[in-house]
């Protein structure tokens, strides 16, 4: 099989780059890192909307034909690699995996985006500002929630393997500092962070991309 990851530093396609080096420990199956600078719009080209007409990351291209959004990507790569142990196995706490890690991509996600991109949003700066600190105060309680899903957890969110939901969970804390939130203000968030910073997966990823977890500093 022959996958490509087209993915941005620091963006949401973190995820399945992590996905894809959690499998490449499990299983040996490589894959192809293909990075897309945002900043020279090179997600906006003909060729880039081709295979996603969004002009987003991430994309998979498996076998030469585009996946788009994290929790398909995710999904396919769990039934397709099943000995990387990236989803629960039992049906039901499998759809309840997916029903977080939804969340988190379509929820948690976009309030972010509205602090990241108030422009998008409101036109006057008067207006802006509010949208951003209303959607701040929104993404804090979000992390509050998946504070409280990994409390607990033993080293990991599934115990001892790495899974898709230790990257967006460590991605979302990570954006936290764009919004104003200090980390150290969860502190089980961040020690549980601070542990799946160093699995060799995320080792590998957080190289590849030069992205730290004190990226953005909470003022």
């Amino acid at each position: 099989m022959n996958l490509e990851l087209y993915f941005a530093p620091g963006a949401c396609s973190f995820v399945p780059h992590v996905t894809l080096e959690a499998i490449r420990a499990a299983t040996g199956q490589g894959f192809e890192p293909k990075l897309v600078k945002l900043h020279k719009g090179e997600h906006q080209t003909p060729e880039y909307l081709a295979m996603n007409p969004n002009g987003q990351v991430p994309v998979l291209v498996v076998d030469g034909k585009p996946l788009t959004q994290i929790v398909a990507i995710c999904d396919y790569l769990d039934r397709s690699f099943p000995e990387a142990g990236l989803l629960p196995a039992e049906p039901w706490a499998r759809a309840q995996a997916l029903s977080q890690l939804a969340w988190m991509n379509n929820t948690a996600h976009p309030t972010f985006t509205h602090v990241f991109r108030a422009a998008e949003f409101a036109e006057s700066e008067a207006a802006q500002a509010e949208v951003k600190k209303l959607a701040a105060a929104r993404f804090r309680k979000h992390l509050e929630r998946i504070q409280g899903w990994i409390a607990g957890a033993k080293t990991y969110w599934y115990g001892e393997r790495i899974t898709s939901h230790d990257a967006y969970a460590f991605t979302l804390l990570r954006w936290g500092g764009y919004a104003g939130i200090d980390p150290k203000s969860l502190p089980s968030y961040l020690a549980y962070v601070e542990r799946v910073m160093g699995a060799t997966p995320v080792a590998a990823a957080l190289e590849r991309e030069r992205i730290r977890l004190d990226t953005y500093k909470a003022a």
